[in-house]
């Protein structure tokens, strides 16, 4: 499970990374193709809206996880929970409490397959 629970974090870090986000090569790479997110908003989000909002975002700040769990659900389904911490250029933060649904898919990768944040603060 550590190796696992590993994986998973470095997977959700690659979120992170603005490259990744403008990528839409490693963005199908890491969302599943029947992936949902609900946002902060309420809004649901599937993969077709996802990726075009993800690839069209202008972020000035940095993202950050902390207190990374991973729980097995099933023998190719994984939870994932831990708190980000958005830092934009003025110093101001944001944080969120966010859970993702990770699905090891037939190609033999894992993929995310639903997201949910709430902010904290």
């Amino acid at each position: 499970m550590d190796d696992l629970a590993a994986h998973l974090k470095e997977l959700e870090e690659k979120l992170f990374d603005p490259s990744v986000r403008a990528s839409r090569e490693m963005l199908t790479a890491l969302l599943s193709r029947d992936f949902r997110e609900i946002g902060s908003s309420g809004r649901l989000y599937t993969f077709d809206m996802i990726v075009p909002a993800l690839l069209a975002e202008h972020r000035t700040g940095t993202s950050r996880g902390e207190h990374f769990e991973t729980q097995r659900l099933a023998e190719h389904i994984a939870l994932v929970t831990y708190r980000a911490i958005y830092t934009d250029v003025d110093e101001s933060e944001r944080q969120t409490l966010r859970s993702s649904v990770w699905r090891l898919e037939e190609d033999g990768h894992w993929r995310m397959l639903f997201h949910q944040g709430t902010v904290i603060g």
